[in-house]
């Protein structure tokens, strides 16, 4: 009954028969597309595009586009694509996840689906585990491409932005995944839209898919970097706020916990650290510093917020009453307190922007991916990026031998076994494969080879080049490598002279992987294009998945049945159990990449919010309505404070709005108690907003428009990156802690998206305090010149923290942006030598 209603609801045999349809419709165009010439065929590639741009749909272009590069294929490359090839290129346009298994030319199939999406125009991105494949593929598949007319660009780590944009500009595009998640943080993180690298993600093909989007899921991609402070600033700071009187050089209020300087105050900062401006832009830092000193001196208080514990600054949660351990202030005022209270000032939040690929490859308009081994994860595949896997059959028949596992009763056991075997088939000359999971396994085999005398190869992944010339080599007589489960992805093992007749590649496993995806990845290597072949996995009882899935039982069996170490078990039974404890540790991982997916989209929606509103500043010609909207909206948030219309008339503060509006909005003086009395709360903030954009007008007066307009944006951009790395660094030290919150019966992921939304509410106020208080307060300079918050790197946690790339400096022009170039054009330095900056 299970086998009928298999075969009722078996998609994949119903996605495949329609995949066959389609291959049929493109090998019908088989001998017209041979009939034409060089130049011909290449002119299809203009006609495709002119009839996309008319609007024909890509899926009635396919058949063509497909028989087009079949052809050229067999022109350039002398290669071309079987039957399986085709369906495999069209599940992949279909934006799903071909498995094809290994020695079916995944490569080739992928020129198909690429070429067909190239010619939108949106470029597409191919995507492989390493620069080696990156490289080796860019420059073999790169030949028919451009026989077929399209550019192709090489992404790599080493490449100046310049070079980058051009690689991004090409049709197609290759790169490793995590240079486009680097790339992709360091365009949010630019100054200048002409600096940016990237266009929109349109189309990506995904090498080795379940290597990237599974195994790879949780590693999140780091730009770490220095902030541009520095602990002397705050001991600086700390120092001057202890000389200063309050009501005299500054005005603090009780119930908003508000601390604003005086114009008293604000000139002995200026004597005091020999500066003429306060509110000048470079002295924005400093500024800063002074602020976040005189609110941890006066709205801080010992053993009330916090305590000192261990040399340490420990919060006191408000509402409880417990130390929040791990936990620390943001946006510098816990280094401000550290310099008040003496203790260790720690450094700044280093972070200034991070993604997972998850949720970097999520952004694409259509995902595709390709690999030997899909089907295990496909429920992860489809529930978190809404990709199908597409099993699809083998050109030629797979005859290899996988042979059932044998279990030993100890490591010492199983490996002697293995060396043994090995020896055996060295001696006739059949070629090995070993795999294990380990590299102390690799070293011990490799040693025990040695004192056999049998002559072998230890893959190193360190070195790709290295690695993908003894795979290539792994198939010849006599040869024997010792590989870890994963190594030689994406580069082939043809068999040799005379192999076959040996009886193909022979693959041992010294032990299965917690996932079946890795252990039939090993025994795909051998088998390959209907060649002879064997696998065979050796087990111990001793080995960390038996142990952790109850090995004892069958560990007594065999002693009870008087078998010693020579003898093992071939049974089939234990071969299931093995595979139904995998399933259950694959269940394990993917029930921890989906819960973690849910809290890191959590900063996904936080960070694409950000990256909008930062991108539309930067495209943005005119932000004065942006910068008065913000100016309104910081000024009625804070004016409720003081006056708040649920309140009596008595009880509003007069003298704290004033002191505020003069701190943060207006000069001093401009705004008297006389000017707000006899008016309800909303005409007194229509008056001040009229004050405010009176002397709005004047600023413009004072500079050309363009100048006016580069202030703004320097002034919105410098807030935004400062106070996202501060929120960056919040939201980290809060997912630390919030899986305690379980203890107490409370859903540790919905108060971390609560929390999480608070924080970022949080965040965009103080935006948009900064932004209204240096617009309205800072002194304007005729050469502006925006600059980076922090300077950054990328760093991948998988590098135990060593900078993958230092993230260029950008050089500062002697010439103003908006003086006209020294070349002599008559343009503007930014629009002319100014954009090679």
């Amino acid at each position: 009954m299970l086998g009928i209603l298999n075969k009722v609801f078996d998609q994949n045999k119903r996605e495949i028969k329609r995949l066959e349809r389609q291959a049929d419709q493109i090998e019908a165009l088989a001998s017209d597309m041979e009939r034409l010439s060089d130049d011909e065929l290449r002119a299809k590639t203009e006609e495709f595009k002119e009839r996309y741009q008319k609007g024909e749909k890509l899926n009635s272009i396919l058949p063509e586009a497909f028989a087009v590069v079949r052809e050229g294929s067999r022109r350039v490359l002398g290669m071309y694509p079987f039957r399986v090839q085709l369906m495999g290129g069209i599940s992949l346009h279909d934006g799903n996840i071909s498995e094809m298994k290994t020695g079916e030319g995944k490569t080739l199939t992928s020129t198909m689906p690429v070429y067909l999406n190239a010619i939108t125009g949106k470029g597409v991105h191919v995507v492989t585990v390493n620069e080696y494949l990156a490289s080796r593929d860019a420059s073999e598949m790169g030949k028919l491409y451009h026989f077929l007319g399209l550019t192709v660009g090489l992404n790599l780590n080493s490449m100046t932005k310049e070079e980058k944009q051009e690689a991004y500009a090409a049709d197609i595009t290759y790169s490793t995944n995590n240079e486009l998640g680097f790339d992709y943080l360091r365009d949010n993180m630019v100054l200048y839209s002409e600096q940016k690298v990237q266009r929109p993600l349109y189309y990506a093909v995904i090498d080795e898919v379940d290597s990237i989007l599974i195994d790879e899921a949780r590693t999140p991609l780091i730009i770490s970097g220095t902030a541009e402070k520095s602990n002397v600033l705050y001991i600086q700071a700390n120092a001057f706020v202890r000389t200063l009187k309050k009501d005299v050089d500054y005005t603090y209020d009780e119930k908003t916990k508000g601390v604003q300087l005086t114009e008293e105050g604000i000139s002995k900062s200026e004597r005091a650290f020999g500066i003429d401006n306060l509110f000048d832009i470079s002295h924005v830092t400093l500024n800063h510093h002074i602020n976040q000193a005189l609110k941890a001196h006066t709205s801080m208080q010992l053993d009330v917020d916090y305590v000192v514990q261990d040399d340490e600054i420990v919060i006191v949660d408000q509402f409880t009453g417990r130390l929040m351990k791990g936990r620390r202030y943001s946006d510098g005022l816990h280094q401000a307190i550290e310099a008040k209270e003496g203790v260790e000032i720690q450094n700044e939040s280093m972070t200034l922007a991070t993604i997972t690929f998850q949720n970097y490859f999520r952004m694409y308009e259509k995902l595709s991916g390709m690999t030997g081994t899909a089907k295990t994860e496909e429920e992860e595949f489809r529930n978190i990026y809404n990709m199908y896997v597409i099993v699809i059959p083998t050109n030629r028949e797979i005859v290899r031998d996988d042979r059932p596992d044998l279990i030993y009763a100890s490591m010492e056991g199983k490996f002697n076994a293995v060396v043994e075997e090995i020896a055996e088939r060295y001696s006739k000359g059949q070629p090995v494969l070993v795999g294990t999971v380990a590299i102390e396994t690799s070293e011990l085999i490799s040693h025990l080879l040695t004192r056999k005398g049998v002559k072998h190869d230890v893959l190193n992944a360190k070195n790709h080049e290295r690695e993908a010339e003894i795979i290539a080599h792994a198939g010849e007589q006599g040869s024997v490598t010792i590989a870890t489960n994963m190594a030689g992805r994406g580069t082939d093992i043809k068999l040799g002279e005379g192999v076959k007749e040996l009886g193909g590649l022979a693959v041992i496993g010294t032990e299965r992987h917690e996932s079946r995806r890795i252990d039939n990845q090993l025994r795909g290597r051998s088998g390959r294009q209907g060649d002879p072949g064997v696998t065979q996995f050796y087990l111990s009882m001793e080995d960390e998945l038996m142990r952790r899935f109850g090995s004892d039982n069958m560990k007594n069996l065999m002693a009870r049945l008087g078998m010693d170490d020579s003898q093992p078990i071939q049974s089939k039974m234990v071969t299931r159990a093995v595979e139904s404890a995998q399933k259950r540790v694959e269940g394990n991982n993917f029930d921890a990449r989906k819960q973690l997916l849910q809290y890191d989209d959590v900063l996904r929606q936080q960070r694409e919010i950000i990256y909008a509103q930062r991108n539309e500043v930067l495209d943005s010609e005119n932000l004065r309505s942006i910068v008065e909207k913000m100016i309104s909206t910081s000024l009625s948030r804070n004016f409720e404070a003081f006056v708040s219309p649920h309140e009596d008339e008595e009880d509003w503060n007069f003298t704290g709005l004033i002191d505020y509006i003069h701190g943060n909005l207006l000069p001093e003086g401009d705004l008297t108690e006389d000017d707000l009395k006899g008016k309800d709360p909303e005409e007194m903030v229509e008056f001040i907003l009229g004050k405010i954009k009176n002397r709005y007008d004047e600023k413009e007066e004072q500079l050309t428009e363009e100048q006016m307009r580069e202030f703004e944006k320097v002034i919105v951009l410098r807030a935004v990156d400062s106070k996202w790395m501060d929120h960056i660094d919040t939201m980290d030290q809060l997912r630390q802690g919030i899986h305690l919150r379980a203890y107490g019966q409370i859903d540790p992921l919905r108060e971390y998206q609560e929390e999480g939304l608070a924080l970022f509410d949080g965040m965009i106020a103080a935006i948009e305090d900064d932004v209204a208080k240096y617009i309205m307060k800072a002194e304007i300079r005729n050469n502006l010149e925006r600059q980076e918050v922090a300077q950054g790197q990328a760093v991948n946690p998988k590098d135990d923290g060593e900078a993958v790339k230092k993230k260029p400096a950008r050089k500062k022009a002697e010439v103003g942006r908006n003086d006209p170039c020294p070349c002599g054009s008559g343009k503007k330095f930014k629009n002319c030598h100014g954009q090679l900056q």
